[in-house]
């Protein structure tokens, strides 16, 4: 436990110091492996290089969603759920540095860490969308300690063998699966890093982003100018303000209210005075305060760690089900400090009176000795899940309306 806390800790300060990474040059990213050969592309026309593909039963997003619904009053319901085998849009996913790999990069082997990052963080979205989502060789924990040592910033994770793996993924799907089809990107942290870099460098202001319904990039800092919606990380890619608009960004850092971005905060700021760091609050992406739709492991799993929450609810009842709602519990809204231009301010609404749990899991460390600085990262996509479902399910049918009025 002490080990992985440790490894994130280092990966949020690489994150922390590639916030900028729009407005400078990224540093030239960690080695792929000790050999000076440069590594081969991968052959993402295998289904073997994907975690994720539609219609696959023997597939990391083909897991069980079912949730309990734990209501204020301490009712249990069960909530059901299904992939669209015939989803019309797709989801294209990069997950965050999770690798427990002891090398610089990454193999193509998953192993159960990146399983888990599926569970957390995508396959969910498969009610909405066909699941694609690629191995690829991204920088590991260990790797993160080595940039670190080197002076690498967060520019390095959009460099290197990680991003030529993604390229190649999103290259190969386009050209044998996509088929024209409208597009969701995702991703959190390092993925969110590398996707930053696809869409400045593949997507922005091309034709292509005609398709794009709109990118999720969580758990990073998005550039914009102080009072604009674009022209920093992007030219043409705005922020979302509606679940109905197309080809924009939601984005975020979240932090509990009574634990704001301290002054070492790792997430939330950039360096150029000019811009401000990005903040679309997927529970009112038209602005103020609204609830989050979360999906939390029953046990306390994150995407990195384990810490048991108190019974969700009292007297204890057995929950049966791997995932649990608590509707009304948490609400959000974006918010600036004194040491953050734009964060995810998260308000958890316990109430000792009631029979439900008032609080939930999520940061690094135990209170009252958590990392301020690394906000609730960890499950960042956890908070947001079924708002962001609900978004994908309603810009799909915005996108599918305006393909029928041309």
């Amino acid at each position: 436990m002490k080990q992985l806390l440790t490894a994130a800790a280092l990966a949020a300060s690489v994150f922390s110091t590639g916030s900028a990474s729009a407005q400078q040059p990224p540093a030239p990213a960690a080695p792929a492996a000790t050999t000076t050969e440069a590594p081969k592309p991968n052959d993402y026309s295998d289904p073997k290089a994907w975690l994720c593909r539609p219609g696959r039963t023997d597939d990391a997003c083909a897991i069980d969603h079912t949730t309990t619904v734990i209501a204020a009053d301490g009712k249990l319901t069960r909530e059901t759920w299904k992939a669209d085998p015939n989803a019309p849009v797709d989801c294209f996913y990069v997950y965050p540095t999770i690798s427990t790999d002891p090398t610089p990069n990454s193999d193509m082997n998953a192993d159960p860490a990146e399983l888990n990052v599926i569970k957390q963080q995508f396959a969910r979205l498969a009610s909405k969308c066909k699941p694609y989502a690629p191995i690829y060789r991204q920088v590991t924990l260990a790797g993160l300690q080595r940039l670190l040592a080197g002076g690498g910033g967060g520019g390095s994770l959009e460099r290197g063998v990680q991003y030529d793996d993604v390229r190649d993924a999103w290259n190969a799907y386009l050209t044998n699966d996509n088929k024209g089809r409208g597009f969701v990107l995702v991703a959190h942290s390092q993925g969110s890093f590398i996707l930053n870099r696809l869409i400045r460098e593949e997507i922005d202001g091309k034709p292509i982003q005609s398709r794009m319904l709109s990118a999720i990039l969580l758990g990073t800092v998005i550039a914009v100018p102080k009072g604009k919606d674009v022209g920093g990380s992007f030219q043409h890619v705005p922020l979302c303000h509606s679940a109905s608009q197309l080809g924009c960004v939601i984005t975020f850092a979240s932090y509990r209210s009574t634990i704001p971005p301290p002054a070492n905060t790792l997430f939330g700021r950039v360096t150029d005075p000019a811009m401000a760091a990005a903040c679309t609050n997927p529970a009112a992406l038209g602005g103020g305060s609204g609830e989050l739709h979360a999906y939390l492991d029953k046990t306390g799993k994150t995407i990195t760690s384990t810490i048991a929450p108190k019974p969700w609810v009292t007297p204890e009842q057995p929950i049966e089900t791997p995932w649990v709602s608590v509707p009304g519990l948490l609400t959000a809204k974006c918010t600036s400090n004194d040491n953050a231009t734009g964060y995810l301010e998260v308000t958890v609404n316990g109430n000792p009176s009631d029979p439900r749990v008032d609080d939930i899991v999520g940061d690094i460390g135990r209170a009252p000795t958590v990392l301020a600085n690394w906000g609730l990262h960890l499950i960042d996509v956890n908070l947001v899940m079924g708002n962001l479902v609900d978004i994908v399910g309603q810009q799909t049918k915005a996108y599918l309306a305006k393909g029928s009025s041309r």
